[in-house]
């Protein structure tokens, strides 16, 4: 499996995007034109597969689209390969969140950062080299992320926050979407954003899972500044009036 060289498409993407973030002058960590305040990133998983390009379309408002990667090994599900994240890219109105719940991205995920992805996210449980992966994925021009299952310690994370610019902190078991938030996970998700705090740290805190106007507000609350979001925005009849009001009542707990 080799998902080099890129197609043409796919580097045209990651030059595009690359070229304006280059004339604006920004730089890793900071949010950029329309990602101010909080991060709504709407679930592909919750789309109408039939009909992506088109439910990628509904989603123009949002910050990243999350596009999960499973593997039917590190978790007993199988959703996108580097095909469809390719075409995801190529079609979509904002950049990709690419999330990771396979073996070995070690090996895969720098060929997704390749693909254009604007951040690509691996879970920590998975990989062998994380700083040494993290560093790869910067080099290419992606954002680094990782994440933690429900039950994983994100102490360990704490001497690392610079090494990524993203932690997400799963909010149900990885696997399946549709499952319900675990408010369990909210103490981590503190400790986090407290050391996150202590250090000056711009690394964003993201959650998945169950994420909704009735349990944004636990998150946000407990430090998280990036939502994923899946039939709360794709299930909606208007998903950009959805997003908006995530994003206010993000806006509306969020601890500073």
């Amino acid at each position: 499996m080799s998902l080099v060289p890129l197609s043409r498409t796919a580097a045209a993407g990651r030059t595009k995007r690359q070229a304006s973030d280059d004339d604006r002058g920004e730089s890793r960590g900071r949010d950029n034109g329309r990602m101010t305040g909080f991060r709504i990133n709407p679930s592909v998983l919750a789309a109408d597969f039939v009909n992506m390009q088109s439910e990628l379309a509904r989603i123009a408002a949002a910050d990243f689209v999350h596009v999960d990667v499973m593997d039917n090994h590190f978790v007993p599900n199988l959703t996108f390969g580097p095909q469809m994240v390719e075409r995801i890219q190529a079609t979509s109105p904002v950049p990709l969140d690419v999330h990771l719940m396979i073996d070995d991205p070690d090996r895969w995920a720098p060929g997704y950062a390749e693909l254009g992805a604007a951040s690509v996210t691996f879970h920590l449980e998975a990989a062998h080299e994380p700083v040494v992966l993290a560093r790869r994925l910067r080099d290419i021009g992606a954002r680094a992320g990782v994440a933690v299952k429900p039950a994983t310690p994100v102490d360990g994370l704490f001497d690392l926050l610079d090494v990524f610019d993203q932690i997400l902190v799963m909010t149900v078991e990885p696997g399946f979407g549709g499952q319900s938030f675990m408010p369990e996970t909210m103490p981590k998700l503190r400790r986090l954003a407290d050391e996150a705090r202590r250090r000056g740290s711009a690394v964003w805190l993201q959650v998945d899972g169950g994420i909704s106007e009735s349990t944004i507000a636990q998150a946000a609350e407990a430090g998280a500044d990036t939502f994923v979001a899946g039939s709360a925005v794709f299930g909606s009849g208007d998903p950009q009036a959805a997003i908006e009001a995530l994003r206010a009542g993000a806006a509306a707990h969020h601890r500073h």
